[in-house]
């Protein structure tokens, strides 16, 4: 059935690669918290940061499944190529540093006396990046979904 959708083209196959490998990604943590914590933790399904990277994951299962579909010297794949890249960047740099600041932050507030008023803030979220390694996982897995979406639609 996959073959005949793909073929007739009712299957956008960059969009379903993508989306495909979000759900992976975000679903691996869920699975990840219960097996170390010994606990079901239904946020780490829509949660930012930890391993992989659902972002890196998501684009560049789209930069490869549309460097296959359009071809790699195409200007549409060079454009998600380069969206990847910024998306990636921001995971490991912006994000992850913003997620650092809040700890500090939030270490701050939490050594304030009572009295004042910022005391009873409610604390940032400190998980709002990723590592490296984090986002080379997630791009390793946006690699092999649309390895596997191209093989599952049957297209060459």
């Amino acid at each position: 059935m996959g073959a005949s959708l793909a073929s007739a083209g009712l299957v956008n196959y960059p969009l379903v690669a993508a989306l495909l490998a979000f759900a992976l990604a975000q679903s691996s943590k869920f699975f990840t918290t219960w097996y170390k914590e010994g606990r079901w933790d239904a946020r780490q399904l829509i949660a930012s940061g930890g391993m992989p990277s659902s972002h890196s994951a998501t684009v560049t299962a789209l930069s490869v499944a549309v460097g296959i579909q359009e071809g790699f010297r195409s200007a549409t794949f060079a454009t998600a190529l380069v969206f990847a890249c910024v998306v990636m960047h921001d995971a490991f740099g912006v994000r992850l540093h913003a997620g650092k600041q809040a700890e500090v932050l939030n270490q701050i507030v939490y050594e304030l006396p009572e009295e004042h008023p910022l005391s009873e803030t409610k604390p940032l979220r400190e998980i709002l990046g990723h590592t490296v390694p984090q986002v080379v996982a997630g791009c390793i897995l946006g690699i092999l979904m649309a390895v596997v979406m191209l093989l599952a639609l049957g297209r060459s």
